[in-house]
């Protein structure tokens, strides 16, 4: 090889490994099933629970393996409690919980816990009319208990707030916070929900950006604590068809982008998706999750939706095909989720 051509190449090698270390932090997926019966009014029916157990842990080795290293673990209020609000948490259902979460701590960087009730309890907001704030608290005190240990542990606060008074919920979010924090989980990551379903594309406009910023820890700062959105790319934002029509780059990464660099704060996208093998959501999430990885200095991740209980016919399945450990990702996993993570994908974000 010439002095020349040597140059080049190590030239090259170091540019990639920069472009690397600047990339985005996390990317996995959700592993659903333990939020099974759980609907937007957040009543969450026990008997269609549906534990990913073996299942489960099989996908997260396999995601690990594919090269991914975050997942979100859904989970309703109710199964953790067994049905009982305020109570302690049920020994039997949550070692069923700690489970997958053991699983995910083995082997993943970051393993989100995350409530998966729609800021409600059986139809009541937290904090307006519904649980107390006290009582949501100490759902939170225990399980931060529970994992203060472990590092790699993350509190998502709550899945997808709704028709909530904005700034009564964040009062809510840092009597959680607050319940983490004191429990002795001091460093891990806490994701915060906004409105509207913690739209990526609302988050600024709905007041959660500005009353959301106000949530500190015990000692005023605001290490660690993590605006939580969501952005689904179908013709409604629902995440209920299996065609795309936006990479919602325009709409709403680009202008949460420029905010949270102006203010200082950083984002995770917990939930997107799409059809696993339409080919325009194989064209607009990667350039959706493109995007993220290019401005990693504000997205910290993404977890997409989902895996698990799942099917592999539901219409947004992450689930891979096979059983046991001889498994194979949908088109979506492959190309877009794992493709953009790893560097594989080169298609850029259409502009």
């Amino acid at each position: 090889m010439g002095k020349f051509a040597f140059i080049t190449r190590l030239t090259t090698c170091i540019l990639f490994t920069a472009s690397h270390i600047k990339a985005l932090k996390y990317g996995g997926v959700n592993i659903a099933g333990f939020d099974f019966g759980c609907d937007t009014s957040g009543n969450c029916l026990l008997q269609d629970v549906s534990p990913p157990g073996t299942d489960g842990t099989n996908q997260i080795d396999h995601f690990v393996a594919e090269g991914l290293n975050a997942f979100r673990l859904p989970v309703g209020w109710q199964y953790l409690v067994n049905n009982n609000l305020g109570g302690a948490l049920d020994s039997s259902n949550f070692a069923q919980y700690d489970g997958l979460v053991q699983s995910c701590l083995s082997k993943a960087s970051l393993c989100i816990v995350d409530i998966h009730n729609y800021a409600r309890y059986n139809g009541g907001i937290i904090g307006q009319g519904g649980p107390s704030n006290a009582q949501f608290a100490d759902l939170w005190s225990q399980l931060a208990a529970k994992y203060a240990g472990e590092s790699k542990i993350a509190f998502g606060v709550m899945n997808e707030p709704h028709d909530v008074n904005i700034d009564e919920w964040a009062v809510s979010v840092q009597a959680a916070v607050t319940a983490i924090r004191q429990a002795g989980a001091t460093e891990q990551i806490i994701l915060l929900p906004g409105n509207d379903y913690t739209s990526a594309g609302d988050y600024i406009s709905d007041g959660s950006a500005a009353a959301l910023s106000n949530v500190t820890n015990l000692d005023g700062s605001i290490t660690n604590l993590v605006f939580d959105v969501h952005k689904y790319l179908d013709e409604d934002n629902s995440g209920t068809h299996s065609n795309c029509v936006t990479n919602n780059i325009d709409s709403a990464f680009s202008p949460l982008a420029t905010y949270l660099r102006q203010n200082n704060r950083q984002a995770f996208l917990s939930e997107t998706g799409g059809g696993p093998t339409d080919s325009t959501c194989l064209t607009y999430v990667c350039q959706e999750l493109q995007y993220l990885d290019d401005n990693s200095d504000v997205y910290l991740g993404y977890t997409t939706w989902a895996a698990g209980s799942f099917a592999t016919t539901y219409t947004l399945s992450e689930t891979p095909f096979g059983s046991g450990t001889d498994l194979t990702d949908q088109e979506l996993v492959s190309q877009c989720v794992v493709g953009v993570f790893t560097g594989k994908y080169t298609g850029g974000t259409g502009s």
